[in-house]
């Protein structure tokens, strides 16, 4: 509240106009928990754009959680490049200020939406809050091209969400401001509590026939450009001698809509009468799939912040991981892309109770599914709401 000095009358602030931006299913089911708690904040006026770098997937998600978008740029086109995808965003995202003219604009994660839409907020002098700011592997080609993509926002960011204490170290390390970094936790978990229930009904019906009390269910789940070829080859040579050691396991492929994906797979993998190919899943079956699962192998980012607290091991198909809290804490592994470095670690897993119980008990450090509301109150903060 600001006083009017003549009148001694409290006045209250306008809310804050703010505009979410994001493009890609992973970016909108972690900014999903946002846009609908900013919505039912009277202190903010929340915007939403949307680039359309993922179309089919993008929409799955925002049909979920109902959100309809106030722009969309829909720049997805087939084939399109990097150098297509950043110039489309700036391009599109500066036109949508001038018309949204917000006071704060929120981005997501690694994502070229995330780094080009922070450019254009930066252009065109809007403030910029990086949301799951501070992941860091060092090194600038792994993740390609998010690892730059994150640094680059932050660069221009004024407001950086941590997930955890270790990501505001590496934002320290780089120079950004102790009182510029909140320490919020991550958004993935928000996404959870309205997702994953105990009694669900898949929306693709082949998951209802699975087996999970009579199986050990492994999802699999792959998709980073550092991945295709030869170590998407290895992953399923991997995945094919698991299933022969163990007659017990079944494995559900979520296939990514990359025909580099697809085609490999399903070449390997489609004949397999213990093997699942899906397209991807909505998001609401593909949280409750790794709920029931026994494991979880994937080079998603997401799946290992999601894996814990739905009760699920997660052995990451990476070499590095920009997510190292958790692989210290013990809730993940990270196990590569060899065919002994996979099989190694489901065998010792499948055979050792007390290994696997060990990941089982490990504490979650992306927190407590109360990021939103934490980095609204920062906002609040900031620009004195309260």
């Amino acid at each position: 509240m600001s006083r009017n000095a003549r009148s001694g009358h409290s006045v209250k602030k306008p809310p804050l106009n703010v505009i979410l931006i994001f493009g890609t299913r992973p970016d909108a089911v972690k900014m999903a928990p946002l846009v609908l708690s900013m919505k039912a904040d009277k202190r903010f006026r929340c915007t939403v754009c949307v680039t359309g770098q993922h179309r089919e997937m993008l929409d799955q998600v925002l049909t979920i959680f109902d959100i309809v978008p106030d722009y969309d740029l829909n720049i997805m086109r087939e084939g399109q490049s990097l150098q297509d995808i950043t110039s489309k965003v700036m391009y599109g995202v500066s036109d949508v200020f001038s018309t949204a003219k917000p006071d704060l604009a929120l981005v997501h994660g690694d994502t070229t939406t995330c780094f080009a839409a922070a450019l254009a907020a930066f252009y065109c002098k809007v403030p910029v809050g990086h949301v799951e700011a501070g992941l860091r592997t060092d090194n600038i080609y792994y993740p390609f091209p998010e690892e730059v993509n994150r640094r680059l926002a932050a660069a221009v960011s004024t407001m950086h969400f941590a997930p955890t204490a270790q990501n505001r170290q590496n934002l320290l390390r780089e120079g950004v401001p102790d009182g510029n970094i909140y320490v919020t936790g991550n958004t993935s978990l928000d996404a959870l509590r309205l997702t994953a229930r105990e009694k669900y009904s898949f929306a693709n019906d082949a998951l209802n026939k699975v087996d999970f009390a009579g199986r050990r269910v492994l999802t699999v789940e792959t998709h980073r450009r550092e991945n295709l070829g030869e170590p998407l080859n290895e992953i399923l040579r991997a995945v094919q001698h698991i299933l022969e050691l163990y007659p017990d396991m079944f494995a559900v492929f979520s296939v990514h809509l990359n025909p580099k994906v697809q085609a490999p797979v399903r070449a390997m993998l489609s004949d397999h009468d213990r093997a699942l190919l899906l397209n991807p899943l909505c998001l609401p079956d593909y949280h409750n799939l790794v709920a029931r699962s026994f494991l979880a192998l994937s080079d998603s980012g997401g799946i290992q912040e999601e894996g814990p607290s739905l009760g699920t091991p997660v052995l990451v198909l990476r070499a590095e991981t920009e997510r190292q809290e958790a692989v210290d804490a013990g809730t993940v592994r990270l196990v590569g892309t060899t065919f002994d470095g996979i099989v190694g670690a489901v065998r010792e897993l499948a055979d050792d109770p007390g290994a696997y119980n060990a990941m089982l008990g490990a504490k979650n450090p992306y927190g407590d599914g109360e990021a939103s509301a934490r980095i609204l109150d920062a906002i609040a903060e900031r620009f004195e709401l309260n």
